[in-house]
C-alpha cells in the first residue's frame, strides 16, 4: 500500500490517509480479507503519530470498510459491498458526465455518442 502525504494539502493527515486507503478499497486494489499494516507500523512508515493512523483506521471502521480483530490486526471488510458498489457507481457517473460534456463540446449527437460507445464495447474483450 502506497500512501503519499502532502504538507501542502489543506486536509489533515488522518484525512489524507483515510481517503487514500478508502480509494484503494473502492478501486479494488485492496480486496476483502487483505491485511492492512498495523496502526503502529503505518505510523512508523509514514513518520506520523500513532494517534493519526488510529483515527484514520477508526473512521474506516465506522464506514465498515475495514474490520479490526484484536490481536490479529486490521483487514479489509467484505461486509460493505453495497457501499463499495455505490461509490464506484458514483465515480463511473462522474466520468460519464465528463464524456457527455466533451461530446457536447464536439457537437456530437446523442446517437453518435451511443454509436461510438457501442463500437468501443464491441471492440473491448470481456
Amino acid at each position: 500500500m502506497n500512501i503519499i502525504l502532502s504538507n501542502a494539502s489543506t486536509d489533515p493527515i488522518y484525512i489524507q490517509i483515510l481517503n487514500q486507503i478508502r480509494q484503494s478499497i473502492l478501486n479494488g486494489e485492496l480486496r476483502p480479507g487483505d491485511n492492512l499494516p498495523s496502526i503502529r507500523q503505518l505510523a512508523k512508515d509514514l513518520k506520523v503519530s500513532v494517534i493519526t493512523t488510529k483515527r484514520a483506521y477508526e473512521e474506516l471502521e465506522k464506514e465498515k470498510l475495514i474490520d479490526s480483530v484484536v490481536g490479529k490486526g486490521c483487514f479489509v471488510s467484505g461486509a460493505n459491498q453495497d457501499f463499495i458498489r455505490e461509490q464506484r457507481m458514483k465515480r463511473l457517473e462522474e466520468k460519464m458526465m465528463e464524456i457527455v460534456r466533451e461530446s457536447q463540446a464536439l457537437s456530437m449527437s446523442q446517437q453518435e455518442l451511443l454509436d461510438h460507445l457501442k463500437l468501443m464495447l464491441e471492440e473491448e474483450p470481456t
